[in-house]
């Protein structure tokens, strides 16, 4: 199984699109809420190189983008491979 992290915030409906394109491919994943807790958002500020915007998200450990990019990747045919691999 991936190691998939994904940062979101309460009001986000990327962040529900991207957690719906995971879940309908039966993926579990970590989901740091960032809304309330300036900590994660720190972490993910500093793990992306400064983006502010969410979801982002992360597949063992390598930082694959927000939420089109997850569904780019998944149109690209990719992101099942990626996520098997």
């Amino acid at each position: 199984m991936p190691n998939v992290e994904i940062y979101s915030s309460n009001t986000c409906p990327y962040c529900v699109r991207a957690k719906q394109l995971l879940d309908s491919k039966g993926v579990d994943y970590v989901e740091y809420n960032i809304s309330n807790d300036l900590d994660a958002r720190a972490k993910m500020m500093d793990r992306t190189n400064g983006a502010r915007s969410v979801p982002q998200i992360f597949i063992n450990d390598k930082h694959y983008g927000g939420c089109d990019d997850l569904y780019a990747l998944e149109a690209e045919g990719k992101l099942d491979i990626i996520l098997t691999g």
